[in-house]
């Protein structure tokens, strides 16, 4: 039997065809049951507890706001007493001296509203002369009142007997005292809230650091994980206060500026309304708005002041919500829209208005739970702005729920942002590889066709947008085949198209049993290359046997294995030798390089070589006046790089510089193996064409590379050979002119990732490495990684294995 869509036909036949079904997790009654008890308990605390929590959120919440203030009086050198004591008489002076200001404001609208109504009942009689004119649904609206008319005349029926007797309840007169203690008794609760509110907050700020303490041992456990969930909730929610209090400024000020200009009365008083209803989300702003609309109405004996008013609150409202909103916020919070409308409703549900003005930095507490401890890992994936799937998983659902025209969506989106070549790399291959070891563990018969078919229609749909840049009539250069079934096929496909798109004539034939007789018929059409693709984790065997029977019949064809599943096992170098092959690779971009390396040798050096930045001269020369160079600075420069081999667990770390024609080592953590050193034990300069850091320079960005002999640019590197280094991440010394020195650079002997919050980590203590060369301090603003803005704007959540 073919075995073209399966990937190992000699497994046994008492597998069923289809993946079991009943294998899909499922909690249990008991545990729903538990989950949905828990819940309840939680929001009828919530609820029924609001009188002693309320307080607590709204000190909470205050004290995020006040903390940055008291921090940098005791940086000052005042005890922590006395900074939190300056800091709130200055809060309530600040309080009290706009509620005067304010209060004057409301006392001279309540001296002047009387002559306003005058105008307010002429407007009002205009109006109502107008909407007595006859309209288009004036007929409509008087037989339906004619009709009603009936149907009551209809209905009513004189009652029986004398009329009800009418009774008329006339309230007793309160007296001074009871008016006195009425207006006590509904002003306790608030006045008593507030007192609370503020002993909090001073006794919070007062005992920051010991809260903070308790909390963390209440946490228990992880400490690092406890800390940086601390640290992650008290920055976003200290960032989004900040920003809230500069987007209700922004709004604030203008408002009472043009109310002014305008000529409305009350136009500070009414800023300063607008500003404070900013924090209440989403009705706040058009409450604030309705107080100036309503006075304009009432001033102005014509229409003109109410509609600038108007005019001026869209304006405002447009500037706000989409200039002043979005350059502020940005990711300040990393909460979902769908998730803050959702947590507003549930928050003032609970707690009414005041429950409305916290729910954003409660929810963000729940995220950073979310994010930080795994029994509420549920919380990020609900309330989180990342996406719930990376995009190999969106297009693999998409693929398999019969929807390749979202799938061709996704993908069109991807390669926007970044190339074809890219996109087949870092979401076609991981598809397909998904879909291998989803074929048997869960995918069904219907699955398994609805990923071919889709994934036949993706490609044909990226062939058609992203044709070939050469004549498509040429003899294939490099003929790529299928391994063993259908999914070899596509990642085939995936490279004949990568390669054809990078100027390289390339084309594919599907995946069959590679046997000598099939290899006998088989026309390479003048093919020199053949790249023999496999998803199996073990294909050393097959691959083994397929480069002998080409090799015998082809003696001088060159033989690329795309291994793109394999184990590491047979990704050692030992093993590889073993399979025959000229080279072997396990990505779209690897095989893209190495084929261009065997088809143009000469072209593809140069066009893999770092050119120099066009400031190179100046950069030279500012090089040369650090004096770096003459080893003034070796020991604090060694130092650093200790440090960054320590912080990052790597073998080696070194501060390198590119001068010229060469590159020098002005720093270094310890010796690598089989370097060549002087005297003391310090690298020797190496030729600028060799060294990696060059293309650091060149690109002025931070490059990572997660295993060197995986990458053609230095899979060939003697020195790198020699130091045996797989691993090399470097970031750029660049200083305040935006000059580039050279890099800081980690290695490690065996490959290894780093983490996006790694990645700007190790610019940070590059900016440090740079102020020590310089003496000057530099800030940590390296300028915008395309690479690393892609993968922050597209990561995904990987749906965990159960």
């Amino acid at each position: 039997m073919s075995n073209i869509l399966s990937p190992d036909p000699k497994r046994p036949s008492t597998r069923p065809l289809s993946g079991d079904t009943t294998s899909m997790q499922e909690l249990s009654i008991v545990e729903v049951a538990a989950a949905l008890v828990t819940a309840a308990i939680i929001l009828g605390v919530l609820y029924y507890g609001r009188d002693v929590l309320l307080p607590l959120a709204i000190a909470f919440l205050i004290t995020f706001a006040l903390n940055p203030p008291v921090t940098w009086l005791g940086r000052l050198g005042l005890p922590r007493v006395v900074s939190t004591s300056v800091v709130m008489v200055t809060l309530v002076c600040a309080l009290a001296g706009m509620a005067v200001v304010l209060g004057a404001q409301v006392r001279s609208l309540a001296v002047d509203l009387p002559n306003y109504q005058s105008t307010m009942l002429t407007k009002l009689a205009d109006l109502r002369e107008s909407l007595k004119t006859p309209g288009i649904f004036d007929g409509a609206f008087k037989t339906a009142e004619r009709v009603l008319k009936e149907v009551d005349s209809k209905d009513t029926s004189p009652a029986d007997g004398p009329a009800p007797q009418r009774v008329e309840i006339i309230p007793t007169q309160q007296t001074p005292f009871e008016q006195i203690l009425s207006w006590l008794t509904r002003s306790a609760e608030p006045l008593a809230t507030a007192g609370i509110v503020f002993f909090l907050v001073f006794l919070a700020l007062l005992d920051r650091r010991s809260i903070r303490d308790r909390f963390l041992r209440l946490l228990g456990g992880n400490f690092h994980r406890s800390t940086d969930a601390m640290q992650e909730a008290g920055a976003r929610i200290s960032r989004y206060l900040l920003m809230q209090l500069l987007v209700n400024f922004s709004y604030g000020v203008p408002m009472a500026l043009g109310l002014w200009i305008i000529g409305v009365p009350g136009a500070l008083l009414w800023g300063a309304v607008g500003a404070v209803m900013r924090f209440i989300p989403y009705v706040g702003p058009l409450i604030a708005s309705i107080f100036p609309l309503a006075l304009a109405f009432a001033v102005d004996s014509g229409w003109s002041m109410l509609l600038w008013t108007l005019a001026l609150i869209i304006v405002l409202e447009a500037l706000i919500n989409n200039v002043v909103e979005p350059l502020l916020y940005g990711s300040s919070t990393g909460l979902s829209a769908l998730s803050l409308i959702v947590s507003a409703i549930l928050w003032t549900a609970l707690w009414g208005p005041v429950g409305l003005i916290l729910s954003t930095p409660l929810t963000v507490c729940l995220l950073v739970l979310g994010r930080n401890l795994p029994q509420l890992q549920f919380l990020e994936t609900l309330l989180g702005s990342a996406p719930a799937l990376d995009v190999p998983t969106r297009v693999y659902q998409r693929l398999i729920a019969n929807d390749a025209d979202e799938a061709i969506d996704v993908a069109n989106t991807e390669i926007e942002k970044t190339s074809l070549v890219s996109f087949y790399d870092s979401v076609g291959i991981e598809v397909l590889r998904l879909a291998s070891e989803e074929h048997f563990r869960n995918a069904s018969a219907e699955h398994r066709l609805r990923l071919a078919s889709g994934m036949d229609t993706l490609l044909d749909d990226l062939r058609d947008q992203y044709p070939p840049g050469l004549n498509l009539d040429a003899t294939p250069v490099v003929l790529c085949l299928g391994g063993k079934w259908e999914i070899d096929t596509m990642g085939g496909e995936m490279l004949a198209h990568a390669l054809a798109v990078e100027g390289i004539a390339a084309t594919s034939l599907p995946a069959a049993t590679l046997t000598a007789d099939y290899l006998a018929k088989l026309d390479l059409q003048g093919a020199n290359i053949v790249c023999l693709s496999y998803f199996t984790p073990r294909p050393g065997i097959a691959a083994r046997h397929v480069c002998q029977r080409l090799r015998r019949r082809w003696p001088k064809l060159r033989i690329v294995l795309a291994l793109w599943n394999a184990s590491p096992e047979i990704l050692a170098t030992e093993a590889l030798e073993t399979l025959r092959a000229d080279a072997v690779v396990t990505s779209i971009e690897e095989a893209v390089r190495r084929i261009h390396r065997i088809v143009n040798p000469g072209e593809a050096s140069a066009s893999q070589k770092a050119a120099a930045p066009d400031n190179d001269a100046k950069r030279v020369d500012a090089l040369n006046a650090t004096g770096v160079l003459e080893g003034h600075k070796r020991e604090a420069l060694d130092a650093l790089a200790k440090r960054a081999a320590d912080v990052f667990n790597t073998e080696v770390a070194v501060i390198s510089t590119i001068h010229q024609d060469h590159e020098y080592f002005v720093g270094q953590s310890g010796k690598l193996p089989n370097a060549i050193t002087d005297d003391t034990g310090a690298l020797l300069p190496m030729t600028r064409d060799d060294a990696i850091c060059n293309y650091v320079v060149a690109s002025d960005q931070t490059l990572v590379v997660a295993d060197m002999e995986r990458d053609p640019r230095f899979a060939d590197n003697e020195t790198i050979k020699r130091w045996d280094v797989r691993f090399y991440a470097g970031a750029a010394l660049r200083t305040a002119d935006g000059l580039v020195f050279g890099a800081l650079c980690i290695l490690d002997s065996e490959p290894r990732t780093l983490a996006e919050n790694e990645v700007r980590l190790l610019e940070t203590m590059a900016a440090d490495v740079v102020s020590t060369i310089t003496d000057t301090d530099v800030a940590t603003q390296p300028p915008e990684n395309p690479a690393l803005a892609l993968s922050s704007a597209t990561v995904g959540q990987k749906v965990p294995e159960r």
